[in-house]
């Protein structure tokens, strides 16, 4: 299977624009699957009623096939940006919510006790205390949330969307297999490098887990 040099660098803009659209709609969904996962993560840890509902809801959400999701939301969103993003959130959801929920578990009992014993309030000791310790198992979901929404976006294709999923259609509908083995490649580059920002992002974040380490 050979590459076409070529289509390559006469489409090395348009290729650019795709990527940055796929990263942007993965990036999006993310962060707004953030924004949903983490109060609902916290209800979940408070109320232990809740948890069980909370993360079952998620993971009957998450069965639901992607193609599916994207049908399901057009009569709403249309054939959009918004329906790929929508999707995407939803998908999101089950790892980050069972992920926050695991790492404010993971919040030693003494720690909150002492934080309630100096006075600290239950918002504040969410803030400063109970979710910075989470925060190394809260980045484990965000990264593994990134990655799947990258791959994904290529799926939106299937309504007119996609980012480099369409160079996947483009190639099979040619029999054309440069931009299919492009997409493929690309798409891989994006999920590694957002990655390793994540890891370094977590770095900066959590200075207190490199002291600890040397402590060891």
């Amino acid at each position: 299977m050979s590459i076409d040099w070529s289509w390559i660098s006469d489409h090395s803009g348009d290729l650019t624009t795709l990527a940055v659209s796929h990263l942007q709609a993965a990036l999006t969904a993310v962060l707004l699957g953030l924004v949903v996962s983490l109060p609902l993560a916290v209800l979940a840890h408070r109320v232990r009623r809740l948890r069980g509902l909370l993360l079952g809801l998620s993971n009957i959400l998450f069965t639901i096939p992607s193609i599916a999701v994207f049908v399901l939301l057009l009569p709403v969103s249309g054939l959009t940006r918004t329906t790929t993003v929508i999707g995407l959130t939803i998908y999101t959801l089950v790892v980050l919510l069972r992920n926050t929920v695991e790492g404010l578990d993971s919040v030693p009992a003494r720690t909150k006790e002492a934080a309630k014993a100096m006075g600290t309030r239950p918002l504040r000791t969410l803030l400063t205390v109970e979710l910075p310790l989470a925060l190394p198992v809260i980045m484990a979901g965000v990264r593994i949330a990134t990655v799947m929404a990258i791959s994904l976006v290529s799926v939106a294709t299937y309504i007119g969307d996609g980012g480099l999923g369409q160079l996947f259609t483009d190639g099979f509908q040619r029999d054309f297999p440069t931009p299919v083995i492009v997409g493929v490649v690309l798409t891989l580059l994006l999920a590694l490098v957002a990655d390793a920002v994540l890891v370094a992002l977590q770095y900066v974040l959590t200075p207190w887990t490199r002291r600890q380490k040397q402590g060891a």
